[in-house]
Order: C-alpha cells, then sequence, then structure tokens
C-alpha cells in the first residue's frame, strides 16, 4: 500500500524551515556545478574539516590528511583560497611560515561540513550492504 502525499509537501520529520528568502533553483547551473565540485572534491572537504577546527600551517594539513601530495594540497588550498574559502597568512616568525584559516565565507561551511560527516557515519553500513548487493549482481 503506498501513501498519497500532496505534491511539494515532505514526507520528513522535524520542523521546516522557512525558505522564502533563498529560493533553491529548479536546475543547477554550471557556475555552481564549478563551485560545489571544487569545493566537494576529493581533498577540500578534508582540509575544510580541518581548518574548521583551527588554523593550520601547511604542513600540519599534510600531516593531518597522510595520502594527500604537496602538489595536490597546494592545488586545493589556492582553489579554495580564490574561492574565498580560505586565507592565506604569512606568519612573521623565522623561519617565515605560512598558516591558512577559514575565511568569514568559509566558516559557514561548517555546520553543512559536520552533517556530511554525520551523515556518512550513520549510513555507512547501508552503503557496504548496497555496494555488496551490487557486486554480487543481487537486486538494486
Amino acid at each position: 500500500m503506498s501513501t498519497w502525499y500532496p505534491k511539494g509537501t515532505s514526507t520528513r520529520l522535524g520542523v521546516m524551515d522557512d525558505t522564502a528568502s533563498a529560493p533553491v533553483p529548479a536546475q543547477i547551473t554550471a557556475e555552481q556545478r564549478e563551485l560545489l565540485d571544487q569545493v566537494l572534491d576529493r581533498w577540500s572537504l578534508q582540509v575544510l574539516d580541518k581548518l574548521c577546527e583551527r588554523p593550520h600551517r601547511f604542513n600540519e594539513l599534510r600531516r593531518a590528511i597522510t595520502v594527500v601530495t604537496q602538489k595536490s594540497l597546494t592545488s586545493t588550498l589556492r582553489r579554495l583560497e580564490r574561492n574565498g574559502m580560505v586565507d592565506r597568512v604569512v606568519v612573521g616568525t623565522r623561519p617565515v611560515a605560512v598558516e591558512y584559516h577559514l575565511t568569514e565565507l568559509g566558516a559557514t561551511l561548517q555546520d553543512l561540513i559536520d552533517a556530511l560527516l554525520r551523515w556518512a557515519s550513520g549510513n555507512m553500513e547501508s552503503v557496504r550492504h548496497a555496494r555488496a548487493r551490487f557486486d554480487d549482481g543481487g537486486p538494486a
């Protein structure tokens, strides 16, 4: 037996936020897709997660994200800086060091990053089962 819901209503429990001030576009634009690709790529999410904790120097980030190469981390940080998510600050120590921290705009991503990581942790077992069914050729 299926349940009928009026078009445009949610089946999720919880409180509905007022979304009138920020309409969701009917289609993702190329510009939005490019930004999302750059913010949610392989290394950006991990870099942003680390910078949500506190500012980090380059080598601290490299040690914290053990599998990233120097070239990939440099490229990721430059991309995030270009998009206004991260600031690069030269620290006047000897030797001179560079520290990265979230900008005000980048900090707005913290709740979203936390939510994505909670979702991934909470649903990993279901994903494993789905992958196993798919890999075994079972019903989708």
